[in-house]
């Protein structure tokens, strides 16, 4: 998942940047309105973290210009902590409100929370890859025309891999989107689930889907 931050702090950016990426987000940063208005506009992003107080355009103008286009939630990140400020952002349409200073714990749980929010309000009713078809309200799974039986788990990683096909997904992203927890390098919970699921849908096959990013994660492609 994708996440602009749009932030003219240099060691705040930086810092943001770096938990994120640490948590399994890719992350790009705009250091002024009209640059991050710009990259929100020509690149796809499932988040955008933006502040109010900018150059050259503030964070309501960028938020307002943002409206009248498709655009992915907005969380405000902003030292105005008044009631009007707040219900200010939320009027324009964000998604969330977060006052600094703040943790990052918070941060990156209100980041989780929204990207759920997100993926929940756009439900897909069939998904294909190769020689594999998801029917998602029904929750089957056909390969080469082979009915296969999945556990929940098994179910929704598979979601996770098919929605994010040819990305590179990081261990903790996957720990964070199926098993709704930080990863603990001392447990080996995705790995397992990741290696259940290939027997099920890469060993009988030749074309295998899921492929090993070594110190990385995971992939999900198909390669004839």
């Amino acid at each position: 998942m994708r996440i602009l931050i749009i932030e003219d702090e240099v060691k705040s950016a930086a810092y943001l940047s770096a938990g994120l990426t640490e948590a399994g987000y890719v992350v790009d940063h705009a250091g002024n309105g009209i640059d991050g208005l710009h990259m929100a506009r020509e690149s796809h992003y499932d988040l955008i973290l933006l502040d109010v107080m900018l150059p050259e355009m503030d964070g309501w103008t960028v938020m307002e210009k943002l409206a009248s286009h498709p655009r992915p939630p907005v969380l405000f990140l902003s030292a105005r902590s008044t009631l009007e400020d707040r219900l200010k952002g939320l009027g324009l349409g964000a998604d969330e409100y977060l006052v600094k200073p703040f943790s990052f714990a918070e941060l990156l749980a209100r980041v989780r929370i929204i990207l759920r929010r997100g993926h929940l309000q756009r439900p897909v009713e069939r998904l294909e890859i190769g020689d594999m078809q998801v029917d998602v309200p029904k929750r089957r799974v056909v390969r080469a025309g082979q009915r296969l039986t999945l556990t929940n788990k098994e179910f929704t990683l598979l979601m996770c891999f098919m929605q994010r096909r040819d990305e590179v997904l990081s261990r903790s992203l996957l720990a964070s989107l199926v098993w709704d927890m930080n990863f603990d390098s001392d447990t080996n919970v995705v790995d397992v689930a990741v290696r259940r699921l290939r027997q099920k849908i890469d060993d009988p096959f030749t074309a295998k889907l899921i492929h090993t990013v070594h110190g990385v994660g995971y992939r999900f492609e198909y390669e004839a």
